[in-house]
């Protein structure tokens, strides 16, 4: 195999894994952004399309997620056509191995666009602001959502 064929491989199969210096811009805000979502429950959320029970993961976010979306996200997938989520909009992802939480991923839609946060399961920031290695997978997904598509 041509070292140029195995680097283009390597390169499409663990993209959404690269790290970069700005992953992590705002880890207050990840944080702010984690007591956000857990003062409101969100395990009480409604599940996201195709999630409502724990499944194996399509993406980099551990071996099996639990996916929750806000009353906003619920409301817009009842709504007419969009050709993307409205502000306000928060997805929770918890990332499992086994039964131990390993990431919990955040998206929120704000008037600037989504903003991100990946926090280990002790609640540690990885992730936050726009970084690169949600976004450069995100872009994929309608209106950056990769989960499920808009309505």
């Amino acid at each position: 195999m041509s070292r140029i064929f195995l680097s283009a491989l390597l390169l499409a199969t663990f993209g959404c894994a690269a790290e970069d210096e700005d992953d992590n811009t705002d880890p207050e805000g990840a944080k702010a952004l984690l007591a956000t979502v857990q003062a409101d429950d969100y395990r009480s959320w409604s599940r996201a399309p195709g999630y409502e029970v724990r499944v194996p993961s399509k993406g980099p976010h551990s071996i099996d997620v639990d996916i929750y979306v806000n009353d906003v996200v619920v409301a817009a997938l009842a709504g007419a056509s969009l050709d993307e989520w409205p502000e306000g909009s928060l997805v929770a992802k918890d990332g499992f191995k086994g039964e131990k939480l390993e990431i919990v991923a955040l998206m929120e839609k704000r008037s600037d666009g989504w903003y991100w946060a990946e926090l280990s399961g002790s609640g540690a920031p990885k992730f936050s602001g726009h970084p690169s290695i949600c976004t450069d997978c995100h872009r994929s997904g309608d209106d950056f959502m990769r989960s499920f598509d808009l309505p």
